[in-house]
């Protein structure tokens, strides 16, 4: 697996903007990813954005059961090393998740030239 592309945002909106830049530069949207520490932020961002979440298709069945007995930081860092981040980097992201942060995981790295 290819070790995905996780830049980070501020605001709902400096990451709508940047996902509809990677679309324009023909990143398919099914390679977007939108991960927030609350779960209602994260689809309501993902519609928003028109990008997806991280799902049972990316994590798995056993993950995705695993996840409903997990605290919030647990199933974060879960999902974001099924999408292929190291154990260390997901606990960093989810740090920065914890201070509000919004994150935008890109699968399709080849493909980007420059992110905003």
């Amino acid at each position: 697996m290819v070790k995905p592309i996780v830049h980070e945002f501020n605001s709902q909106q400096e990451l709508i903007a940047a996902a509809s830049d990677l679309k324009a530069q023909g990143i398919h949207e099914d390679n977007l990813y939108v991960l927030s520490h609350e779960k209602d932020d994260t689809k309501d961002l993902a519609d928003n954005a028109d990008v997806n979440t991280i799902g049972l298709k990316e994590e798995g069945l056993g993950t995705a059961l695993s996840n409903v007995f997990e605290s919030r930081g647990d199933e974060l860092r879960k999902k974001m090393t099924e999408m292929g981040l190291s154990d260390v980097e997901a606990d960093q992201y989810e740090k920065k998740l914890d201070m509000g942060k919004i994150l935008l995981i890109i699968k399709d790295e080849d493909k980007v030239t420059n992110m905003p």
